[in-house]
């Protein structure tokens, strides 16, 4: 413990003497690394007097405190759940970075309907609905509100950076759910974006989804050129849909950064795929009429596919 003790004032004193700042966030964990509740109540009492200094009505006193997280995180450790949800209403601003223990201090006393209210009433502006929707939705899940969960929170609470991390994280959280269920909420979320959601549907092998997807707004024509060369052997009808596509949105105009061995790899890609279904002297007759309605700018596509298709 007095080794522990050392080492607190060592990272309270770097902690207040970040500017950057770097290390912000070990505010919210001071309770944590307190690592007991005797540790954790004295750090509390160290800090309370200065948190009520700073957020009290006389304009003289109230200032910003870089130690609020800290006192908030230790009185949460420390189980002293009514001091933390006092403290609160003292707050001159609702601010999710200090509601948050508030509606933590109300789950560990089991209040879980009261926090997530709480957490509802106390959104801002300027808060994060996501960090939100996060802590609402563990609540729930650790009471096995599945359902609710995913009802109300899964979706915001699990974005992610890409449309199929999103949709994976989903997935592997809520496996008593289907993944067409999934994949349909999560288009609905986005409205105009279907198209984005042609790779999750691919990895769930939700491949005529997938398909219907990729057709109904812009999609990537690199990712559907990748899902007709991977898909060639396994899923062939899968594969042709996807090149197809591919030349579709191009000559549409679509994609970052196109180049001219884009268009030959979407072009030969379906061709290659075409011939092994028996199908080349069709679907070459049907990629000649898509390049040739191509209006837009240069005419880039066509350019490039002149020779190849006699236009």
């Amino acid at each position: 413990m007095p080794t522990r003790k050392s080492w607190l004032e060592r990272l309270w004193e770097a902690y207040q003497d970040d500017d950057i700042p770097y290390i912000e966030s070990l505010g919210d964990h001071w309770g944590e690394l307190c690592a007991s509740i005797d540790l954790a109540s004295e750090w509390a009492d160290r800090l309370m007097g200065t948190v009520k200094m700073a957020w009290s009505s006389d304009p003289n006193l109230r200032g910003f405190f870089k130690g609020t997280d800290n006192c908030l995180s230790a009185l949460l450790a420390a189980g002293r759940h009514d001091e933390v949800l006092d403290l609160l209403k003292m707050a001159p601003y609702k601010m999710w970075d200090y509601q948050q223990y508030g509606v933590k201090a109300l789950a560990a006393q089991g209040r879980v309907d009261e926090a997530i209210r709480y957490a509802e009433e106390g959104r801002g502006l300027n808060d994060s609905h996501q960090a939100i929707a996060r802590l609402c939705e563990d609540l729930l899940l650790s009471t096995g509100r599945t359902d609710e969960a995913y009802r109300r929170y899964a979706i915001t609470a699990n974005r992610a950076g890409t449309y199929l991390a999103t949709f994976r994280a989903l997935a592997k959280k809520y496996p008593n759910k289907d993944a067409t269920e999934i994949l349909r909420d999560l288009v609905e979320s986005t409205p105009g974006d279907e198209g984005k959601w042609f790779a999750a549907a691919k990895d769930a092998g939700l491949y005529e989804d997938a398909l219907a997807l990729a057709s109904r707004t812009p999609c990537d024509p690199k990712t559907l050129t990748r899902a007709a060369r991977d898909f060639a052997k396994r899923e062939p009808g899968f594969a042709l849909g996807a090149g197809l596509l591919a030349l579709h949105w191009l000559v549409q105009g679509y994609g970052h950064e196109i180049t001219g061995a884009d268009v030959w790899a979407a072009y030969s890609t379906t061709l290659a795929v075409a011939g092994e279904l028996g199908e080349s002297d069709p679907v070459k007759e049907r990629i000649r009429k898509m390049v040739a309605s191509e209006t837009l700018g240069e005419h880039f596509v066509s350019k490039i596919l002149a020779r190849e298709l006699r236009l």
